[in-house]
Formats: C-alpha cells, structure tokens, sequence
C-alpha cells in the first residue's frame, strides 16, 4: 500500500487544519488507519486511529475532543480534522495502514506495515 499525505500548513494557534491521506490499494477498507506526529527532537507519538471494520476511532488524550480522525473507503482516504490547534501540535504527521478487519485499533508504531511520507504541520503562537 502507498500513502500519501497532504494538507499540512502553517495555522495560528486556535485554528483548524484537514489532513488527508490517500491510498493506492483497492483493498484499503480492509486497512486500520492511523496517525503519527513527530515533533523536533522527540519519538514519534500516536494521534488517533481508526478501524476498517466499524469505524471505531481510538485518540491521543493530548487531541481528544480537538481531533476527529474519519475515513472514506470509496475515496480509499483516511482524514484527520484538526481543531483549536495549539504551538505544541507543531510536527510532522504521518499516515499509517494495519491490515486487519476487526475493531482493534493498534497504537503503537511497530504494529504498522504501511506509512505515508509525512506532512508538516507548524502551529504559531
């Protein structure tokens, strides 16, 4: 599976920015997405995810109730709507896929086969 994410930028805090992340693969309803950040000089983090089954979604407690991670699987896309962004949400995201079909949504980096190249997100105070 190729990924590819967009839709990064440079957002005054409080502002919101739509990231999206597209997929080659006509199989991609079959694929748990997620995202990662990495901030300068930190490990990557987990986001927030979502399942290829139902649509159930898992967050990071620092962007609940400010993210909301969606799919649409006719567009094989995965989007992350980000709200009330603050300076320490600065980071590259990226896009990760898992094949698997049921409601568990992996966190963790190693449970990933599939990532996108990233996509800037700078946050100015």
């Amino acid at each position: 599976v190729q990924l590819q994410a967009s839709g990064g930028g440079l957002v005054q805090a409080g502002g919101s920015l739509r990231l999206s992340c597209a997929a080659s693969r006509r199989t991609f309803s079959r694929y748990r997405m997620s995202w990662f950040r990495q901030a300068p000089g930190k490990v990557r983090e987990f986001v927030g995810g979502i399942s290829s089954n139902s649509g159930s979604t898992v967050y990071a407690d620092s962007v609940k109730g400010r993210f909301t991670i969606s799919r649409d699987n006719a567009k094989n896309s995965v989007y992350l709507q980000m709200n009330s962004l603050k300076p320490e949400d600065t980071a590259v995201y990226s896009c990760a896929a898992n094949f698997g079909s049921s409601d568990y949504v992996p966190t963790r980096q190693y449970e990933y086969d599939y990532w996108g190249q990233g996509t800037q997100v700078t946050v100015s105070s």
